[in-house]
């Protein structure tokens, strides 16, 4: 490969980052740039190996690339619409609506709010979760003060929550694809991710004294979709369980319990000609699947011709321990989605208990700052009030609370991990 060649494949993919990093700038979705720059970063490699012996080697990297996208992307359109129906339908808030009192302290709610953003995020995706969360806060009109507190706690809360179970984040699914982690050393982290979550609302309690009046209600919910919403918590549980057992991939079971949900709909004729149960498939994020198909084409192509194997020289120079706490960090300001597949690509050499913390960084380090995390933009756009500045007044709070649950991380992994 000439050096041009190479210099202007790795600018196509700076070029990518940018277009991610400035995409409430430019105005022009993410998604669409770096699945334009992506395809044309491996159409160039194509066409610079046509009729020489790197063909083969192009192919090939080609065909692999695709398999790890193509498994990634299965599961998460498969558990996104699981995700989609039972929002659509107003299962999740319904059920929020029916556990909350009509009055409660709004200390008491705080931790509420950052207990029901963990766990849901666990089995839903982070986008879901804030916007359930987000209508709930927006409905209590508390003074701006107070309620920049209780979104702090849902963002981080939510992004805490996804790194224990391979539904929760993407990056956490990535990391177990690549055959880094188990199932079971996943659940290990959610208890210092919780622990972290509980120590941020002592720190955001302080000025919390008012008591708080719930006005939304639960809305009428059918036997199917509750039906339904059970077979979303029993498919989660097979998949942790048949993997750990019987090393089944995750995205078979998916596929099982979507199928199961088209049958169950059309047996008790939820499905019919004015809502196809497959049109769920078309109401998910599809833009959001979109651009990890573009990030993970350029990571591909940056694997393909070397450039990765300089991005693990931190884990030469630093212990792994510190450099997992600062390539969390990093996240916050670029995205961990290219980041996490980035390192995975590296051929990176760390132990179990090492990609056990990295995956706790990535999932959570982002939560530093408001424009870290998919999250935050989504409770940005919620709330005006909510910007890059009022944020970033809370760092010392989320550096001490994120910094609490990457030490918890390790301790446990260590004590599990050396255990077994």
């Amino acid at each position: 490969m000439s050096p041009v060649l190479h210099f202007f494949l790795v600018a196509i993919a700076i070029l990518a980052l940018l277009g991610v990093i400035l995409e409430e700038k430019i105005h022009v979705n993410k998604a669409k740039v770096t699945l334009f720059l992506g395809s044309i970063a491996w159409m160039l490699l194509f066409l610079n190996a046509a009729g020489s012996p790197e063909g083969e080697h192009t192919r090939e990297g080609f065909a692999e690339n695709l398999g790890e996208i193509s498994s990634l992307w299965i599961f998460l359109m498969a558990a996104m619409t699981f995700v989609a129906y039972l929002n659509k339908k107003g299962v999740v808030e319904s059920l929020v609506y029916l556990i909350l009192p009509k009055s409660i302290s709004e200390r008491s709610l705080l931790f509420l709010v950052g207990t029901f953003c963990f766990f849901f995020s666990s089995l839903a995706d982070n986008i879901t979760a804030t916007l359930v969360s987000m209508t709930l806060i927006l409905s209590l009109k508390m003074p701006v003060e107070k309620t920049l507190r209780f979104c702090v706690m849902a963002i981080f809360a939510v992004n805490s929550g996804g790194v224990a179970l391979i539904t929760g984040d993407v990056t956490t699914l990535m990391i177990f694809l690549a055959g880094k982690v188990t199932i079971g050393d996943l659940l290990i982290l959610s208890i210092p991710a919780y622990i972290a979550v509980l120590f941020l609302g002592i720190l955001l309690a302080r000025p919390l004294k008012g008591q708080v009046q719930i006005e939304g209600k639960a809305s009428a919910v059918k036997p199917v979709e509750i039906g339904i919403g059970i077979l979303f918590l029993f498919t989660i549980i097979s998949t942790i369980f048949l993997n750990a057992f019987y090393s089944i991939p995750p995205v078979l079971t998916f596929l099982l319990g979507l199928s199961a949900m088209f049958l169950i709909a059309r047996f008790f004729d939820e499905d019919d000609d004015r809502e196809p149960i497959l049109e769920y498939i078309r109401t998910i994020e599809f833009e959001t699947l979109l651009f990890f198909l573009g990030i993970l084409l350029l990571v591909g192509m940056l694997k393909e011709i070397g450039v990765l194997a300089s991005l693990g020289s931190i884990y030469t120079h630093v212990p792994a321990s510190i450099a997992n706490y600062l390539v969390g960090l990093l996240s916050a300001t670029i995205d961990n989605v290219p980041l996490t597949a980035a390192l995975l690509k590296t051929g990176l050499e760390i132990s179990r208990g090492d990609w056990l913390a990295l995956t706790y960084a990535v999932g959570v380090g982002g939560a530093s700052l408001v424009i870290g995390s998919a999250a935050g933009i989504v409770a940005m756009s919620k709330y005006k009030e909510l910007t890059f500045m009022t944020y970033l007044k809370f760092l010392p709070f989320l550096l001490t609370a994120y910094t609490l649950g990457y030490g918890g991380a390790l301790l446990f992994s260590g004590l599990f991990l050396s255990a077994t």
